[in-house]
């Protein structure tokens, strides 16, 4: 195993890294190719508000999936080992984008995002392979690869997009699809088992449980208190998430190439601030005066995000939005010192359910109330309508975070 354990780190690197970039390809082409295959004039009044159910819809489809199958196909990867699981998710994924390709109709765009939902399982089986492979003494170091692969992964997927969809709408899904096939083949070829015999258990149904790792939270109140606010903020985030495309066509008229280049800056704002001044402000500011900085640069990058009047002032407020995502680390700080050591895994496995649930909630809610206020329906024209719901749930999760802070300091 030594031997080929830098061979089996990189393919782990290359996998995630396609896989964020796939998802970063599709963002910005999505309304685009939900409006062609609708049969709808782009310029019509009401096929901007239809995408942007559609492409709501499509993400829920994915983020439902996944999160039934992802604790299942965990549980399978610790019973017959990490690589078939690996190698099964690329075909995944290969097998989706081709769906993406040359899919006739929407319906088979939702055949594919359900595939991609079963088998969408690599960060999790790539970082239980990371954990097999690496001396404790790097472990630390190796997981930064996975943060290393998202970062890099949603600068470089944007922008492929927005400069590969403006020659075709299809040409991007082809693009990932030769790519990760390509991956499998190198995996196939070249990957070792990385999970020994004696290591692995057997399957069981009630292991296999998608909001398990969360009730098993409820034994410590205030990390139930803080998920509750958390619950708020996640949802919030996908008025930029799973909105942005739409929004930003719908306001300034914006292009793939516009959309795509605008998200690589949000990737690249968020790699400086998460990679490099984070180290410096959290130790100056402390973690609870980063939560209430951070919470107060959210909510302020969401009243201006629904108000900007110009595509260009877009820019200036991504840096405010992702300054903000101090709050998220400190967060994350002041909770892991509410567990136990032995329990950080468990806490890190709660974050990740959390997020996948609000996954299924967030676009459906951000992009239907989008969808409304630009609608002829709409008593008021009003784009930034998710934007500004953004900022009363992020108003909300910070109230709700100083309340159980405070319950917090009084014991």
């Amino acid at each position: 195993m030594h031997s080929s354990r830098k061979p089996a780190l990189t393919f782990i690197f290359i996998t995630l890294l396609i896989d964020v970039i796939g998802l970063g390809i599709i963002i910005p082409i999505m309304p685009d190719l939900i409006i062609e295959l609708a049969h709808l004039d782009a310029n019509a009044s009401g096929s901007l508000s239809y995408a942007s159910k559609m492409g709501a819809w499509l993400l829920f489809a994915y983020a439902f999936i996944q999160f039934l199958c992802a604790p299942v196909i965990g549980a399978l990867s610790d019973n017959y080992g990490r690589r078939p699981v690996l190698l099964g998710s690329l075909m995944g994924f290969t097998i989706d984008y081709l769906f993406l390709s040359f899919a006739p109709n929407i319906t088979w765009l939702f055949v594919g995002r359900v595939v991609a939902g079963i088998m969408g399982a690599s960060f999790t089986t790539g970082g239980a392979y990371i954990a097999d492979i690496s001396a404790p003494e790097e472990r630390a170091k190796n997981f930064g690869l996975i943060g290393a692969a998202f970062g890099l992964g949603f600068i470089i997927g944007p922008v492929l997009g927005g400069f590969l969809g403006s020659i075709g709408l299809r040409v991007p899904f082809m693009v990932s699809a030769g790519l990760t096939f390509l991956n499998f083949l190198f995996g196939l070829f070249v990957l070792p088992e990385s999970l020994k015999p004696e290591n692995r258990r057997k399957f069981e149904w009630k292991r296999a449980n998608p909001i398990g790792t969360l009730l098993s939270l409820k034994r410590y109140p205030l990390i139930i208190g803080l998920m509750g606010s958390l619950t708020f903020l996640y949802i919030a985030a996908h008025a930029v998430q799973s909105n942005w495309p739409y929004y930003t066509k719908e306001k300034f008229g914006w292009e793939l190439k516009e959309v795509g280049i605008s998200l690589a800056v949000v990737g690249l704002a968020f790699a400086i601030i998460q990679g490099a001044l984070i180290r410096v402000i959290i130790p100056k500011l402390g973690q609870l005066r980063s939560v209430n900085a951070g919470m107060t640069l959210y909510t302020l990058s969401f009243v201006l995000y629904a108000f900007a009047s110009q595509g260009w002032m877009m820019y200036g407020i991504i840096v405010i939005y992702c300054l903000g995502s101090i709050a998220m680390t400190g967060i994350q700080g002041i909770m892991s010192g509410i567990v136990e050591p032995n329990a950080q895994g468990e806490l890190q496995g709660g974050f990740t359910s959390l997020m996948s649930l609000t996954a299924i909630i967030g676009p459906l809610l951000m992009n239907y109330v989008f969808s409304y206020f630009v609608s002829a329906e709409s008593p008021v024209y009003f784009p930034g309508a998710a934007m500004m719901l953004g900022a009363v749930l992020t108003l909300v999760s910070f109230v709700l975070i100083r309340v159980t802070l405070k319950k917090r300091m009084a014991n």
